[in-house]
């Protein structure tokens, strides 16, 4: 058999090996605790000296299966799954940064994940500079400071849909000493392997594509293994020096490239607990087995939607890094060269109210606050997931006032258009 497998056969096969008598496919252990024979088989447990499970908060058997497929999948050598995407992205900044620290992100983001840094991590104090991907390299070069511990961009932006360029992203990040953190939720490991370009540590919602059906909030974590802490010693102390909360335990010495993952779980998942549910697990596993058969979908419909939409006289701009001329065409061609996602951003002619009442007459596609799954849903980022932010704020994240978020879904395309058509006719 083959030594290195490709994502698209640890999708299917990945995290579970069955041994003789035991269920083929992965159980759910939903359980809260797990039995041991003496006391101090328990101590070494929390002690972190041996390896098991003794409460669902920190481990669980399905969770590290599905954790350990994605960590497959992504080319990484760790996982940890969390209660949402949100949890993932609060969790892969606080594991390194803590108050007083500063860390530096593209604008460019989720509405949820901009107000999360810019509101939320500010009450703890850790700081966020926001910056233009697309600036040069002195620009970004210039937001960083002593105390500077991260860069943190997605792959596709949501909702703009602009690409990032992680390789360049990753040689800033290096060159100042410090990881860079990439949200992969809507390219995902079928269509765009971050670390394979430089970037050290990767999120994703798993609610969206990897689920795949609207079924499981969920969130991960993945470490690629490659970042030196050790080489940056007193810049990430949380991980080279003793954290007493252990006994002095230092996690850089006694876990290697696993060290990063390992404080994530056993320090702050112990103390803010937002594990997922096995039960979400064992869901999130099965979308996992055709997320490369859906992505191949998705793309393909999405690709001409895309091409409907551009050449319809009443639509004013299509953002979609598969359509030549597109901004993002030719980073989409270095990253994204087998399709991005089915994720298209546009405006209709018109402005902001012409928009919601084109979402307004759609039929097929349901307006819902989600994105990225079988069914093709549509959102108007301005009133919905972005509604906290001002016009300019709006503007500084990608995110136009007139903008449509249409997520193309694994319907028959021509059905998909037909209801674009009678809702633009309308």
């Amino acid at each position: 058999m083959k030594k290195n497998l490709s994502a698209e056969t640890l999708c299917v096969q990945g995290g579970w090996s069955p041994k003789k008598g035991e269920p083929r496919v992965l159980p759910i252990f939903q359980s809260t605790t797990f039995k041991y024979d003496t006391s101090e088989q328990m101590a070494q447990l929390f002690d972190l000296e041996a390896e098991g499970y003794f409460y669902t908060r920190l481990q669980n058997p399905t969770n590290d299966a599905v954790a350990a497929k994605i960590a497959a999948s992504e080319g990484g050598v760790a996982a940890m799954l969390t209660s949402s995407g949100q949890a993932a992205n609060f969790y892969a900044i606080f594991n390194i940064c803590q108050t007083g620290d500063h860390f530096i992100s593209t604008s460019s983001i989720y509405g949820g994940t901009y107000n999360l840094f810019a509101v939320t991590m500010k009450k703890l104090g850790i700081e966020v500079t926001f910056i233009d991907q697309d600036a040069d390299d002195d620009t970004i070069l210039a937001a960083f400071r002593p105390n500077t511990k991260l860069l943190f961009g997605e792959t596709i932006a949501n909702p703009g849909c602009s690409v990032l360029d992680i390789e360049r992203m990753a040689r800033i990040a290096h060159s100042k000493g410090v990881p860079l953190i990439v949200d992969n939720t809507f390219a995902t490991p079928i269509n765009c392997r971050p670390f394979e370009w430089g970037c050290d540590i990767v999120t994703h919602s798993t609610t969206k594509y990897m689920d795949g059906h609207a079924t499981a909030v969920g969130g991960v974590i993945v470490d690629s293994g490659n970042f030196d802490w050790e080489a940056q010693h007193d810049k990430f102390t949380c991980l080279t020096e003793p954290d007493e909360s252990y006994h002095g335990l230092v996690y850089t010495e006694r876990f290697g490239k696993g060290a990063y993952i390992t404080k994530a779980t056993s320090q702050v998942m112990r103390d803010l607990g937002s594990i997922q549910s096995p039960q979400n697990a064992f869901l999130l596993n099965i979308g996992l087995e055709t997320l490369h058969l859906r992505m191949q979908r998705h793309c393909e419909n999405a690709q001409k939607v895309a091409e409907f939409l551009q050449n319809d006289e009443r639509v004013a701009w299509v953002h979609y890094c598969g359509l030549p001329g597109d901004k993002y065409y030719e980073l989409g061609q270095k990253y994204l060269p087998n399709g991005s996602c089915g994720v298209i951003s546009f405006g209709l002619k018109g402005g902001r109210d012409v928009s919601i009442r084109f979402m307004d007459n759609l039929k097929l596609a349901a307006i819902v606050t989600h994105v990225a799954d079988a069914r093709t849903c549509v959102l108007h980022p301005a009133s919905h997931t972005h509604r906290q932010l001002s016009d300019e704020q709006l503007r500084e994240a990608g995110v136009e006032p007139d903008l449509i978020r249409l997520s193309v879904g694994i319907e028959n395309v021509e059905d998909i258009i037909a209801d674009l058509q009678q809702a633009l006719d309308a």
